[in-house]
């Protein structure tokens, strides 16, 4: 019978376990750092180094650093994978895909209270802050254009708590930024705190639904009751754009009479990151706008170049599919009735660290979990060691921990912040408290361990 020397080596290749890339002669071959190497590798070995490798990053399951999801069931990232090749701007090519992402929108619209809303999923709410501020400014730029008046000098008002990405629309976009400080023991902005930032040349008021910095939230009702007196009483019609980035999908489901959505006059757009709390893998967030009319047309292009005619309206064209998709699948999966145990079981594994933490003797709390699983704490002032000290050897035993300082006005205050994710059971918070008590007791006894500085600390996204 014919016998393919090829197939045969293939089905070597296929049938020989992964222990052999050690065993043979892999382990010793070296691996291209800045060049793509000349020849081919063994697909298995090439998994092998690649993974060994990654084996280095810390476990995502005790990252308390970050936000966004860690895990997913199988049936969720079997979906994600079946889907992994489809283009989502290839609408003509996946009308289908088309068909879920609105039903996505529409969903997520009728959550923050409308039935009337506009907006497209997004890479991340970074790219949904910056295409709803867009909307603003051109908002604010064809009123001041019809009654004649200079456009030249746009602004935006905002606390020091939000992310960065609303200082880089600022700048990128040409907008003075107009940044009300923090003072200690005042880390979110009221309707009082703006009154001396917004004027006539205000294209939006930014409000933030779970800071990253402390976890709280901005005083939605008084700045919207204030932009209200000076709708009437100047005709200066400010709108309030939402960073719901952390906390979209946990007053929705934790606080449904908090008034922080679209059931306020002036919040006109919403960003939220749909890779926090929506529960889906990072890559994804979503800005909503209150209703259709608010999206000036000319920012909407019509292109028709992959097939049949389409709007899009994005700073991103292409994007994955698989993401909106996943969400989809938690839509339908959890339901209200899910979200609602999920979120509030999470923030009761935070009430937990936060008491204690607190019962250590060595913490002030900076948040009460009111509105966001966060605990963010700083240490008493008549400790010897520092939050970055504890930082360092809490990540010894393998937890991450964000140690860092708050923006201008309170940069001498140092905090720990720990997110608590749907992943970080309470049993695993009883480890993490042990360990805290070890970090201390350590601290105790030796206070001259070295620790890393602010600039060097995790990145607090």
């Amino acid at each position: 019978m014919y016998h393919n020397k090829k197939d045969s080596r293939r089905s070597e290749l296929i049938q020989r376990p992964p222990e052999e890339s050690y065993s043979g002669r892999w382990v010793t071959q070296e691996i291209p750092k800045d060049k793509i190497p000349d020849e081919s590798l063994d697909p298995r070995a090439t998994y092998l180094f690649i993974h060994d490798e990654l084996n280095l990053d810390c476990n995502p399951s005790l990252n308390l650093a970050s936000f966004v999801t860690t895990w997913m069931e199988d049936e969720a990232e079997k979906i994600i994978i079946e889907s992994l090749n489809k283009n989502y701007i290839d609408e003509d090519e996946y009308p289908q895909t088309r068909i879920i992402h609105d039903r996505v929108i529409r969903m997520m619209g009728n959550m923050c209270h409308s039935d009337d809303s506009a907006g497209t999923a997004t890479i991340g709410s970074s790219e949904a802050i910056m295409l709803a501020l867009l909307v603003h400014k051109w908002n604010w730029r064809k009123r001041r254009e019809a009654e004649g008046k200079d456009f030249s000098r746009p602004n935006i008002v905002f606390g020091a708590d939000v992310h960065s990405c609303w200082e880089k629309f600022a700048l990128y976009f040409d907008v003075e930024m107009r940044v009300i400080p923090m003072t200690e023991d005042k880390y979110t902005i009221n309707g009082k705190d703006i009154i001396d930032y917004v004027d006539e040349n205000t294209i939006a008021v930014g409000a933030v639904l779970g800071t990253t910095f402390t976890g709280q939230i901005d005083d939605f009702t008084s700045i919207n009751k204030y932009l209200l007196k000076l709708k009437k009483e100047q005709n200066l019609d400010i709108p309030i754009h939402v960073d719901a980035a952390s906390g979209g999908f946990v007053a929705p489901f934790a606080f449904p009479d908090l008034k922080w959505d679209f059931r306020l006059e002036q919040v006109k757009s919403i960003n939220i990151s749909n890779h926090k709390f929506g529960l889906v893998y990072v890559g994804m967030g979503t800005v909503l706008f209150k209703n259709k009319e608010v999206i000036p047309e000319e920012l909407i292009f019509h292109i028709n170049y992959l097939g049949g005619s389409m709007p899009n309206y994005s700073l991103n064209f292409s994007k994955p599919s698989s993401l909106v998709i996943a969400q989809y699948y938690n839509f339908l999966r959890l339901g209200k009735t899910g979200y609602h145990n999920i979120i509030n079981n999470i923030l009761k594994v935070a009430r937990y660290v936060e008491a204690k933490l607190l019962e250590t003797g060595k913490f002030k709390i900076l948040t009460d979990c009111n509105y966001l699983p966060v605990t963010a704490v700083c240490l008493l002032n008549d400790n010897k060691y520092n939050v970055f000290q504890i930082s360092k050897l809490l990540h010894e035993y393998g937890w991450v921990v964000p140690a860092y300082t708050l923006p201008p006005k309170a940069e001498h205050i140092a905090v720990l912040r720990i997110v608590c994710r749907e992943r970080f059971t309470l049993d695993m918070a009883e480890n993490f408290i042990e360990d805290v008590n070890k970090v201390l007791l350590e601290l105790e006894q030796n206070s001259s361990i070295e620790s890393a500085t602010p600039s060097t600390t995790t990145n607090i996204c």
